[in-house]
C-alpha cells in the first residue's frame, strides 16, 4: 500500500495580508520557518521514504526543512504549484473591488478554474505513487492544489475545513488506482501554541 502524506507550506507575510500568492514566489516568513522547524522535529520520529514538493520557494524550504533532518532528498515538480491566479494574483479581496467591482469573480481574469487544478493534482499524485509503490510520501504543497485534489480522491470526507499552514493530512492509495482512503486530516499537533492545536482523524 502506498501512503502519502500532504503537507501545506509554512505561513507567509501574503498569507498575513491575505494576498492571493498563486505562483508569485513568496518565501517563507520567520513564523513560516519556525513551523517547519515544528514540522521537522515532528517528522523525525515518523517513517517517510521519500519528499516531493511544489518549486515554488515557500514548499520548497518547507520541504527541505523535513529533508534535512530525514536525510532525504527533496525532488520538485510544477504540478504540485498552487492555482494560477492569472490577473489577480497578489491582490487582496479589497483590492479586486476596487479594481473591477464587486462582480470581479465573475469576469475572465485569467484564473486557473477548480478543474484545471484538480486535474492535475490527481495526475501528479498519480504519477508519484505509481513510480513509487509500497512508499511512504511526502509531499509539500499549496492550501487550493491539496484541498481541490482531495475533494476528488476522497469525496466522502468533509474537506471544508481550512488547511492550516504546515498541516498534516495522510491518504492511503488502495489496490484499486481510483481508490483512497484518508486516515489524518489537517493536523497540526506539531505546534506549540495551544490555539493552533486541532487534529481531524477519519473513522
Amino acid at each position: 500500500m502506498t501512503v502519502i502524506g500532504l503537507i501545506r507550506h509554512g505561513v507567509t507575510d501574503w498569507n498575513y495580508e491575505y494576498r492571493l500568492q498563486g505562483h508569485a514566489d513568496i518565501p517563507l516568513n520567520d513564523e513560516g520557518r519556525r513551523q517547519a522547524e515544528l514540522l521537522s522535529k515532528r517528522m523525525k520520529n515518523e517513517d517517510w521514504d521519500l519528499i516531493y514538493s511544489s518549486d515554488l520557494s515557500r514548499a520548497l524550504e518547507t520541504a527541505e526543512t523535513i529533508g534535512r533532518i530525514k536525510h532525504i532528498e527533496v525532488k520538485t515538480d510544477q504540478r504540485l504549484r498552487e492555482m494560477n491566479c492569472g490577473l489577480i494574483e497578489g491582490t487582496t479581496e479589497q483590492d479586486r473591488v476596487n479594481k473591477w467591482g464587486y462582480g470581479w469573480s465573475r469576469l475572465d481574469l485569467g484564473v486557473e478554474s477548480n478543474e484545471e487544478i484538480m486535474a492535475r493534482g490527481i495526475e501528479c499524485l498519480t504519477d508519484i505513487s505509481e513510480r513509487h509503490p509500497n512508499k511512504k510520501i511526502l509531499i509539500v504543497s499549496h492550501g487550493v492544489l491539496i484541498g481541490l485534489t482531495l475533494k476528488k480522491l476522497v469525496p466522502y470526507i468533509d474537506t471544508e475545513e481550512h488547511l492550516r499552514n504546515t498541516s498534516v493530512t495522510i491518504i492511503n492509495k488502495n489496490k484499486d488506482p481510483f481508490s483512497w482512503d484518508c486516515k489524518l486530516y489537517n493536523c497540526v499537533k506539531h505546534l506549540n501554541v495551544e490555539h493552533d492545536m486541532q487534529e481531524f482523524i477519519v473513522k
